[in-house]
Protein backbone atom coordinates (compact mmCIF):
# COMPACT_ATOMS: atom_id res chain seq x y z
CA UNK A 1 0.00 0.00 0.00
CA UNK A 2 1.01 3.32 -0.93
CA UNK A 3 2.10 5.61 1.90
CA UNK A 4 0.25 8.99 1.46
CA UNK A 5 2.54 12.11 2.85
CA UNK A 6 0.21 15.55 2.23
CA UNK A 7 3.25 18.41 2.29
CA UNK A 8 1.38 21.00 4.11
CA UNK A 9 1.34 24.44 5.49
CA UNK A 10 0.17 25.13 9.27
CA UNK A 11 -2.69 23.62 10.84
CA UNK A 12 -4.28 26.80 12.16
CA UNK A 13 -6.06 26.17 16.04
CA UNK A 14 -4.54 22.54 16.59
CA UNK A 15 -3.65 21.49 20.36
CA UNK A 16 -0.34 21.44 21.47
CA UNK A 17 1.93 21.64 23.93
CA UNK A 18 5.09 24.46 24.46
CA UNK A 19 8.55 23.73 23.19
CA UNK A 20 10.90 24.37 20.36
CA UNK A 21 13.41 27.11 20.06
CA UNK A 22 12.77 29.71 17.06
CA UNK A 23 16.58 30.24 16.03
CA UNK A 24 18.24 33.47 15.29
CA UNK A 25 19.66 33.62 11.74
CA UNK A 26 21.72 36.08 9.14
CA UNK A 27 19.24 37.98 6.65
CA UNK A 28 20.11 40.56 4.36
CA UNK A 29 20.05 44.24 5.69
CA UNK A 30 17.97 45.32 2.55
CA UNK A 31 15.28 43.10 3.55
CA UNK A 32 12.64 45.06 6.08
CA UNK A 33 11.35 42.69 8.84
CA UNK A 34 8.26 43.54 10.53
CA UNK A 35 8.38 45.06 14.43
CA UNK A 36 7.79 41.51 15.94
CA UNK A 37 10.06 39.64 14.00
CA UNK A 38 12.94 41.79 15.36
CA UNK A 39 11.61 41.58 19.04
CA UNK A 40 11.30 37.87 18.81
CA UNK A 41 15.02 37.22 17.38
CA UNK A 42 16.12 39.73 20.12
CA UNK A 43 14.59 37.50 22.98
CA UNK A 44 16.24 34.41 22.07
CA UNK A 45 19.84 34.30 23.59
CA UNK A 46 22.70 32.64 22.35
CA UNK A 47 22.95 28.57 23.32
CA UNK A 48 22.51 26.64 25.65
CA UNK A 49 20.51 29.90 27.39
CA UNK A 50 18.12 29.26 24.28
CA UNK A 51 16.84 26.15 25.42
CA UNK A 52 14.92 27.61 28.18
CA UNK A 53 12.86 30.10 26.31
CA UNK A 54 9.62 29.67 24.96
CA UNK A 55 8.49 28.90 21.61
CA UNK A 56 6.33 32.05 21.15
CA UNK A 57 9.20 34.19 22.62
CA UNK A 58 6.87 37.19 21.38
CA UNK A 59 3.55 35.94 23.35
CA UNK A 60 5.70 35.27 27.02
CA UNK A 61 4.09 38.88 28.00
CA UNK A 62 0.96 38.00 27.33
CA UNK A 63 -1.26 37.37 30.48
CA UNK A 64 -2.57 33.37 30.36
CA UNK A 65 -5.55 32.17 28.73
CA UNK A 66 -6.43 29.01 30.75
CA UNK A 67 -7.79 26.28 28.03
CA UNK A 68 -11.38 24.95 28.78
CA UNK A 69 -12.11 21.33 28.87
CA UNK A 70 -12.71 19.87 25.58
CA UNK A 71 -16.41 18.76 24.78
CA UNK A 72 -17.06 15.15 23.62
CA UNK A 73 -17.72 15.57 20.31
CA UNK A 74 -13.93 17.13 19.99
CA UNK A 75 -12.08 14.53 21.83
CA UNK A 76 -10.01 12.59 19.69
CA UNK A 77 -8.19 8.69 20.99
CA UNK A 78 -4.58 8.80 21.91
CA UNK A 79 -3.34 7.12 18.51
CA UNK A 80 -2.04 3.19 19.21
CA UNK A 81 -2.50 1.68 16.22
CA UNK A 82 0.75 0.21 14.16
CA UNK A 83 0.58 1.73 11.15
CA UNK A 84 0.78 4.98 12.83
CA UNK A 85 4.13 4.23 14.51
CA UNK A 86 5.10 3.07 10.97
CA UNK A 87 4.04 6.46 9.31
CA UNK A 88 6.19 8.62 12.35
CA UNK A 89 9.46 5.63 11.29
CA UNK A 90 8.87 6.98 7.88
CA UNK A 91 8.91 10.74 8.66
CA UNK A 92 12.31 10.18 11.16
CA UNK A 93 14.20 8.19 8.89
CA UNK A 94 13.47 10.61 5.72
CA UNK A 95 13.88 13.71 7.94
CA UNK A 96 11.10 15.28 7.30
CA UNK A 97 9.41 17.60 9.52
CA UNK A 98 5.32 17.56 9.80
CA UNK A 99 2.78 20.17 10.62
CA UNK A 100 1.06 17.35 12.47
CA UNK A 101 3.78 17.26 15.26
CA UNK A 102 4.81 20.82 14.79
CA UNK A 103 1.03 21.86 15.39
CA UNK A 104 0.35 18.82 17.13
CA UNK A 105 -2.62 18.67 14.97
CA UNK A 106 -5.96 16.61 16.56
CA UNK A 107 -6.28 14.53 13.53
CA UNK A 108 -2.71 12.79 13.87
CA UNK A 109 -4.11 9.76 14.71
CA UNK A 110 -6.64 9.33 11.93
CA UNK A 111 -4.28 10.47 9.27
CA UNK A 112 -1.04 8.83 10.21
CA UNK A 113 -2.96 5.30 10.91
CA UNK A 114 -4.30 5.59 7.46
CA UNK A 115 -0.42 6.78 5.75
CA UNK A 116 -1.70 10.54 5.72
CA UNK A 117 1.18 12.73 7.01
CA UNK A 118 2.06 16.45 6.78
CA UNK A 119 4.89 18.64 6.26
CA UNK A 120 5.94 22.17 5.98
CA UNK A 121 8.57 22.75 3.34
CA UNK A 122 10.26 26.64 3.55
CA UNK A 123 11.38 25.62 6.63
CA UNK A 124 10.03 25.51 10.25
CA UNK A 125 9.43 28.73 11.17
CA UNK A 126 7.10 31.55 10.59
CA UNK A 127 7.58 35.23 9.95
CA UNK A 128 4.11 35.61 11.15
CA UNK A 129 3.02 35.88 14.93
CA UNK A 130 -0.81 35.11 14.50
CA UNK A 131 -2.56 34.33 17.99
CA UNK A 132 -3.97 31.12 16.90
CA UNK A 133 -1.06 29.56 15.66
CA UNK A 134 1.36 27.39 17.18
CA UNK A 135 4.08 27.21 14.94
CA UNK A 136 7.87 28.67 15.51
CA UNK A 137 7.59 32.20 15.44
CA UNK A 138 11.19 33.86 14.34
CA UNK A 139 13.72 33.98 11.82
CA UNK A 140 13.60 31.87 8.83
CA UNK A 141 17.02 29.86 7.85
CA UNK A 142 17.73 30.32 4.21
CA UNK A 143 15.63 28.22 1.19
CA UNK A 144 16.90 24.71 0.60
CA UNK A 145 17.52 24.74 -2.86
CA UNK A 146 17.65 20.99 -3.19
CA UNK A 147 13.98 20.55 -1.44
CA UNK A 148 11.76 20.79 -4.71
CA UNK A 149 13.86 17.76 -5.71
CA UNK A 150 13.36 16.07 -2.40
CA UNK A 151 9.58 16.54 -2.28
CA UNK A 152 9.04 15.62 -5.95
CA UNK A 153 11.27 12.12 -5.47
CA UNK A 154 9.15 11.61 -2.77
CA UNK A 155 5.68 12.04 -4.53
CA UNK A 156 7.21 9.74 -7.28
CA UNK A 157 8.48 7.22 -5.02
CA UNK A 158 5.09 6.85 -2.99
CA UNK A 159 3.26 7.01 -5.94
CA UNK A 160 0.73 10.04 -4.56
CA UNK A 161 -2.55 10.73 -6.59
CA UNK A 162 -2.50 13.85 -4.72
CA UNK A 163 -0.30 16.19 -2.82
CA UNK A 164 -0.83 19.21 -0.65
CA UNK A 165 1.83 21.90 -0.52
CA UNK A 166 2.21 24.10 1.65
CA UNK A 167 4.54 26.75 3.78
CA UNK A 168 5.70 28.86 6.67
CA UNK A 169 4.94 32.63 5.93
CA UNK A 170 7.91 34.12 4.60
CA UNK A 171 7.92 37.59 4.99
CA UNK A 172 11.91 37.61 5.00
CA UNK A 173 12.37 36.73 0.94
CA UNK A 174 11.34 39.56 -1.59
CA UNK A 175 8.65 37.08 -3.22
CA UNK A 176 7.40 35.42 -0.21
CA UNK A 177 8.88 32.30 -1.46
CA UNK A 178 6.75 31.84 -4.58
CA UNK A 179 9.93 30.76 -6.86
CA UNK A 180 10.21 27.97 -4.56
CA UNK A 181 6.65 27.11 -4.90
CA UNK A 182 6.78 27.07 -8.91
CA UNK A 183 9.67 25.03 -8.36
CA UNK A 184 8.41 22.51 -6.20
CA UNK A 185 5.33 22.32 -8.57
CA UNK A 186 7.14 22.24 -11.67
CA UNK A 187 9.63 19.27 -10.10
CA UNK A 188 6.42 17.41 -9.21
CA UNK A 189 5.42 17.72 -12.53
CA UNK A 190 8.29 15.89 -14.32
CA UNK A 191 8.93 12.97 -11.00
CA UNK A 192 4.91 12.02 -11.05
CA UNK A 193 2.75 14.10 -14.07
CA UNK A 194 -0.39 11.99 -12.64
CA UNK A 195 -0.54 13.67 -9.31
CA UNK A 196 -2.63 16.24 -9.05
CA UNK A 197 -1.19 19.66 -6.72
CA UNK A 198 -2.81 21.53 -4.05
CA UNK A 199 -1.37 24.64 -2.67
CA UNK A 200 -1.80 25.90 1.06
CA UNK A 201 -0.08 29.28 0.25
CA UNK A 202 0.83 32.88 2.34
CA UNK A 203 -0.74 35.86 1.32
CA UNK A 204 2.58 37.46 -0.44
CA UNK A 205 1.52 40.72 1.55
CA UNK A 206 3.38 43.31 -0.25
CA UNK A 207 5.28 40.65 -2.79
CA UNK A 208 4.25 42.35 -6.20
CA UNK A 209 4.20 39.67 -8.88
CA UNK A 210 4.44 36.92 -6.76
CA UNK A 211 1.17 35.54 -7.10
CA UNK A 212 1.64 35.62 -10.85
CA UNK A 213 4.27 33.45 -10.42
CA UNK A 214 3.00 30.73 -8.37
CA UNK A 215 -0.43 30.58 -10.49
CA UNK A 216 1.78 30.49 -13.36
CA UNK A 217 3.18 26.91 -12.35
CA UNK A 218 -0.55 25.74 -12.42
CA UNK A 219 -1.51 24.09 -9.23
CA UNK A 220 -4.96 21.73 -9.40
CA UNK A 221 -6.10 23.63 -5.71
CA UNK A 222 -5.02 26.88 -5.13
CA UNK A 223 -5.57 26.97 -1.04
CA UNK A 224 -5.64 30.42 1.07
CA UNK A 225 -7.11 30.51 4.44
CA UNK A 226 -8.95 33.64 5.15
CA UNK A 227 -8.55 32.12 9.00
CA UNK A 228 -11.64 34.19 10.88
CA UNK A 229 -13.89 36.87 10.06
CA UNK A 230 -12.95 40.49 9.60
CA UNK A 231 -13.54 42.27 13.43
CA UNK A 232 -11.34 39.39 14.92
CA UNK A 233 -8.03 40.28 12.08
CA UNK A 234 -6.50 42.85 14.49
CA UNK A 235 -6.05 40.46 17.23
CA UNK A 236 -5.86 37.14 15.46
CA UNK A 237 -4.25 37.60 12.24
CA UNK A 238 -2.33 40.54 12.85
CA UNK A 239 0.10 40.21 10.33
CA UNK A 240 -2.04 39.98 7.37
CA UNK A 241 -5.29 41.91 5.72
CA UNK A 242 -8.57 40.19 5.11
CA UNK A 243 -9.72 42.04 2.33
CA UNK A 244 -6.04 41.37 0.57
CA UNK A 245 -6.74 37.31 1.20
CA UNK A 246 -10.21 37.79 -0.37
CA UNK A 247 -8.51 39.71 -3.09
CA UNK A 248 -5.43 37.15 -3.66
CA UNK A 249 -8.39 34.33 -4.09
CA UNK A 250 -10.16 36.73 -6.31
CA UNK A 251 -7.04 37.78 -8.61
CA UNK A 252 -6.17 33.74 -9.15
CA UNK A 253 -9.36 32.90 -11.10
CA UNK A 254 -8.85 36.08 -13.10
CA UNK A 255 -5.52 34.46 -13.60
CA UNK A 256 -6.79 31.03 -14.82
CA UNK A 257 -10.31 30.25 -14.02
CA UNK A 258 -9.46 26.36 -14.61
CA UNK A 259 -7.60 26.31 -11.33
CA UNK A 260 -9.76 25.59 -8.13
CA UNK A 261 -9.60 27.76 -5.14
CA UNK A 262 -10.36 26.97 -1.52
CA UNK A 263 -10.66 28.82 1.57
CA UNK A 264 -10.84 27.74 5.51
CA UNK A 265 -12.39 29.99 8.46
CA UNK A 266 -12.21 28.80 12.31
CA UNK A 267 -15.18 28.44 14.59
CA UNK A 268 -15.12 29.58 18.03
CA UNK A 269 -13.19 32.52 18.44
CA UNK A 270 -15.62 35.23 19.14
CA UNK A 271 -17.34 35.71 15.70
CA UNK A 272 -21.01 35.83 15.07
CA UNK A 273 -23.33 33.38 12.32
CA UNK A 274 -24.34 36.25 10.92
CA UNK A 275 -20.40 37.42 10.24
CA UNK A 276 -19.65 34.07 9.23
CA UNK A 277 -22.08 33.85 6.43
CA UNK A 278 -20.66 37.38 5.47
CA UNK A 279 -17.93 35.61 4.80
CA UNK A 280 -19.26 32.83 2.75
CA UNK A 281 -20.65 35.49 0.32
CA UNK A 282 -17.40 37.37 0.06
CA UNK A 283 -15.79 34.55 -0.77
CA UNK A 284 -18.52 33.04 -3.49
CA UNK A 285 -17.85 37.19 -4.69
CA UNK A 286 -14.14 35.66 -5.59
CA UNK A 287 -15.69 32.88 -7.45
CA UNK A 288 -13.99 30.51 -4.47
CA UNK A 289 -15.22 27.18 -5.29
CA UNK A 290 -14.21 24.99 -1.67
CA UNK A 291 -14.95 25.68 1.60
CA UNK A 292 -13.60 24.68 4.75
CA UNK A 293 -14.99 25.35 8.55
CA UNK A 294 -13.16 23.61 11.56
CA UNK A 295 -13.35 24.24 15.44
CA UNK A 296 -11.06 26.58 16.73
CA UNK A 297 -8.50 24.67 19.25
CA UNK A 298 -6.26 26.64 21.72
CA UNK A 299 -3.03 25.77 21.63
CA UNK A 300 -1.28 27.24 24.78
CA UNK A 301 -2.09 29.71 27.28
CA UNK A 302 -0.08 32.24 25.72
CA UNK A 303 -2.73 31.76 22.58
CA UNK A 304 -5.99 33.52 21.65
CA UNK A 305 -8.82 32.29 23.71
CA UNK A 306 -11.16 29.63 22.93
CA UNK A 307 -14.80 31.84 22.96
CA UNK A 308 -16.90 28.58 22.79
CA UNK A 309 -17.40 25.01 21.34
CA UNK A 310 -19.67 25.24 18.26
CA UNK A 311 -21.64 22.47 18.77
CA UNK A 312 -21.98 19.80 15.65
CA UNK A 313 -25.51 20.86 14.40
CA UNK A 314 -24.16 24.29 14.09
CA UNK A 315 -21.45 23.07 11.65
CA UNK A 316 -24.54 21.15 9.80
CA UNK A 317 -26.26 24.62 9.37
CA UNK A 318 -22.56 26.18 8.11
CA UNK A 319 -22.57 23.40 5.78
CA UNK A 320 -26.05 23.80 4.22
CA UNK A 321 -26.31 27.55 4.25
CA UNK A 322 -22.73 27.20 2.45
CA UNK A 323 -23.98 24.65 -0.63
CA UNK A 324 -26.83 27.20 -0.76
CA UNK A 325 -24.83 29.88 -2.05
CA UNK A 326 -23.10 28.23 -4.21
CA UNK A 327 -20.15 26.68 -3.11
CA UNK A 328 -18.83 23.46 -5.30
CA UNK A 329 -17.63 21.64 -1.95
CA UNK A 330 -18.09 22.33 1.75
CA UNK A 331 -16.82 20.56 4.44
CA UNK A 332 -17.68 21.95 8.11
CA UNK A 333 -17.14 19.56 11.47
CA UNK A 334 -15.51 20.69 14.62
CA UNK A 335 -12.54 18.62 13.44
CA UNK A 336 -12.23 20.18 9.68
CA UNK A 337 -8.68 21.18 8.66
CA UNK A 338 -7.30 22.33 5.25
CA UNK A 339 -5.66 19.54 4.48
CA UNK A 340 -7.90 17.26 6.03
CA UNK A 341 -9.08 14.02 3.55
CA UNK A 342 -7.60 16.45 0.77
CA UNK A 343 -7.16 13.79 -1.50
CA UNK A 344 -10.92 12.64 -1.26
CA UNK A 345 -12.18 15.67 -1.72
CA UNK A 346 -10.14 16.80 -4.76
CA UNK A 347 -11.70 14.09 -6.55
CA UNK A 348 -15.61 15.14 -5.24
CA UNK A 349 -14.42 18.74 -6.31
CA UNK A 350 -13.74 17.84 -10.11
CA UNK A 351 -16.63 15.61 -9.47
CA UNK A 352 -19.40 18.35 -8.77
CA UNK A 353 -17.73 21.00 -11.64
CA UNK A 354 -18.26 18.37 -14.09
CA UNK A 355 -22.07 18.15 -13.31
CA UNK A 356 -22.18 21.63 -13.05
CA UNK A 357 -20.95 21.71 -16.65
CA UNK A 358 -23.33 19.32 -17.76
CA UNK A 359 -26.07 21.09 -16.51
CA UNK A 360 -25.37 23.96 -18.10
Amino acid sequence: MATRILIDHRAGGAVSNAGGIPKPVEVSPSVALPAHLQAANAAVPPEPEARKQLRHPEKAHRPDNPIKRKPDWIRVKAPTHPIYHETRKLMRDNNLVTVCEEAACPNIGECWSQRHATMMIMGEICTRACSFCNITTGMPKHLDADEPRRVADAVAQLGLRHVVITSVDRDDLKDGGAQHFAQVIAAIRLAAPETTVEILTPDFLRKDGALEVVVAAKPDVFNHNLETVPKLYPSIRPGARYFHSLRLLDRVKELDPSIFTKSGVMVGLGETRIEVLQVMDDMRSADIDFLTIGQYLQPTVKHAAVDRFVEPSEFEDYARMARGKGFLLVSATPLTRSSYHADRDFAALRDARNAKLRAA
